[in-house]
């Protein structure tokens, strides 16, 4: 599986264009997904999307994670883990890679769990 996050916005436009057709890829959703966006088409289970004027197949699935607010600060974000149970590994997919790497060590070190910033283009079989 690949994963690509970001906003709909930008780079991540072409990160859909290119992992959409694959079903072996999955899209998270995280936060709220207005009417009328991409990724509330793709919660709904829409069979292609429009992405730079032309229509993209989606065979990749989609998921939905709508209680996470992408607005947290670092403090809030460990907090809000904090109450999870605690994963295999942490993955830090959002941000510039000194905040995130940052995040990576805050989880490490207050939460004593795996976290991992991964590189560009870099696969994790997620089970």
């Amino acid at each position: 599986m690949t994963a690509a996050t970001t906003t709909s916005r930008g780079r991540v436009l072409h990160h859909l264009r290119r992992l959409l057709p694959d079903p072996r890829n999955c899209v998270v959703v995280v936060g709220f997904a207005a009417q009328g966006t991409r990724a509330r088409d793709l919660i709904e289970g829409a069979t292609a999307v429009k992405v730079f004027g032309e229509y993209v197949k989606v065979r990749a699935t989609a998921e939905h994670v709508p209680f996470f607010s992408a607005h947290a600060d670092a403090a809030q974000i460990v907090e809000w883990l904090r109450h999870a149970p605690p994963p295999n590994t942490t993955y830090i997919v959002h941000g510039e890679p000194h905040a995130a790497e940052a995040l990576r060590g805050r989880i490490d070190e207050q939460l004593d769990w795996h976290a991992v910033v991964p590189r560009a283009g870099e696969h994790f079989l997620v089970r």
